[in-house]
């Protein structure tokens, strides 16, 4: 159930939408997290559907008789109200006691909203709350599922996405999302499966689990597959949202989590300069510097030499390295591509996959020469798990173009875009195969 659907016939109050939306997806995930921990991970369900059925009243009652004073603790306590009524009428509350204190807990709640609002919060009731949170990722993200079914779980649990808002970010249908999510409801419940964040013994590899999918979520909302938009800033939020909030929990607060939250800010920090004023991609050669947000790089980097501080090494390590070295450079000519080879040889020890293969050979063409890099880049033609991966072709044409040879560069070109792009690079491949020639 969308938001934006839920809004239809709704009068025209100025502000009033704009501030359930923004309530809505600030306090989703608190309210479903908490609602969880609450009523316990078989009424997951439930949490979900009595937000939404908050933020719709909130839209229908909100234009006639005013904004409350703590919009959110409203929103709360009209949701725990419709939760704690279906769970009376489906006799869970056997105990007169477990009702009583599932009233006292969401009451609590809704009092640290109201503190929260009036700008003076509760330290222990935030505490309380990021601990919330983090279960629900962890249940989330449980190894019952599969990755993608583990992404599209957060968003609609944790983001407030609709399952309209979840198929368009990954150009599915909103019934095949609908279907994803029931099923993994479903196993869930088979799994028994708690919420909880992992003891020791089993964090590491739970935590492997929701790092990756953080980075699928940030990954999507960086550079879209396809469509027409290549940047998704909703999703690019989330996953910036879930990195601090794991690098911020002393269980989570762990050198990789720190390492990928680097990577994530680095990136984010370029999102202005990728994009041109009419929407075309502007890759880091052409891309003007002082548009990178420097407070989210100067984010980036404290958190990387958080992440250096352990006596591991990770995969994010080696990528925020990386990530590093581009937004240190002064300039694109004075990038350390020296530096930046040695991060992907590493990368190849500690998690080799083709696109590292490829990347690798990117960086050795920037520090070797063009000869170098299409050496590496014929040895990948025949990878299957490279057909269809348009930066492959597209990298051999950039290359075959600086030794002159125009007419195998075309060709390249051609291949990459007989390929799925979303618009913005296929109109930069288009501008570069045009100024190739025939």
């Amino acid at each position: 159930m969308s938001r934006r659907d839920d809004a239809r016939d709704v009068p025209d109050e100025p502000g009033v939408e704009g501030l359930v939306d923004h309530l809505f997806r600030e306090r989703a995930g608190q309210m479903v997290a908490s609602l969880t921990r609450i009523f316990g991970p078989d009424h997951l369900q439930l949490a979900e559907d009595v937000v939404q059925e908050a933020l719709l009243r909130a839209l229908r009652v909100w234009p006639f008789s005013g904004v409350p004073a703590d919009p959110g603790g409203w929103l709360f306590t009209t949701a725990r109200r419709r939760a704690l009524d279906a769970v009376r009428r489906s006799g869970r509350f056997r105990d007169k006691r477990a009702e009583i204190a599932a009233g006292e807990a969401v009451a609590a709640w809704a009092d640290g909203v109201r503190r929260a609002e009036r700008g003076a919060p509760d330290e222990a009731w935030l505490s309380g709350l990021r601990d919330d949170q983090l279960r629900l990722v962890f249940l989330c993200c449980h190894p019952a599922l599969s990755s993608d079914a583990q992404v599209a779980l957060v968003l609609k649990t944790l983001g407030g996405f609709g399952t309209e808002e979840i198929a368009r970010a990954f150009l599915t249908a909103p019934a095949t999302i609908a279907q994803r999510l029931v099923r993994a409801k479903r196993r869930l419940r088979e799994a028994d499966a708690r919420l909880e964040v992992p003891g020791p013994g089993e964090l590491p590899a739970r935590l492997q689990a929701v790092l990756a999918s953080v980075y699928l979520l940030f990954n999507e909302g960086y550079a879209a597959h396809r469509g027409a938009s290549l940047v998704r800033r909703d999703l690019l939020g989330e996953a910036l949202r879930l990195g601090r909030l794991l690098a911020a929990h002393g269980p989570t607060a762990r050198p990789e989590t720190e390492a990928l939250l680097a990577l994530m800010l680095l990136h984010a920090a370029r999102t202005e300069a990728r994009l041109g004023t009419q929407g075309e991609l502007l890759v880091l050669p052409g891309q003007d510097r002082s548009l990178w947000d420097r407070a989210l790089l100067a984010e980036g980097f404290a958190a990387l030499d958080r992440a250096a501080r352990g006596d591991r090494v990770s995969p994010y390590h080696a990528q925020a390295a990386i990530a590093a070295a581009h937004a240190s450079a002064p300039s694109w000519e004075q990038t350390d591509w020296g530096l930046i080879l040695s991060q992907y040889e590493l990368l190849m020890q500690l998690a080799p996959s083709p696109v590292v293969a490829l990347n690798r050979a990117v960086a050795r063409g920037m520090r070797e020469g063009p000869a170098a890099a299409l050496v590496d880049l014929e040895l990948l033609l025949d990878e299957p798990r490279l057909a269809g991966y348009a930066l492959l072709p597209a990298m051999r044409a950039e290359f075959l173009a600086r030794l002159g040879r125009d007419a195998e560069a075309a060709l390249a070109l051609d291949a990459a875009l007989a390929l799925d792009l979303s618009e913005p690079e296929r109109r930069l491949l288009e501008q570069r195969r045009a100024s190739i020639g025939s």
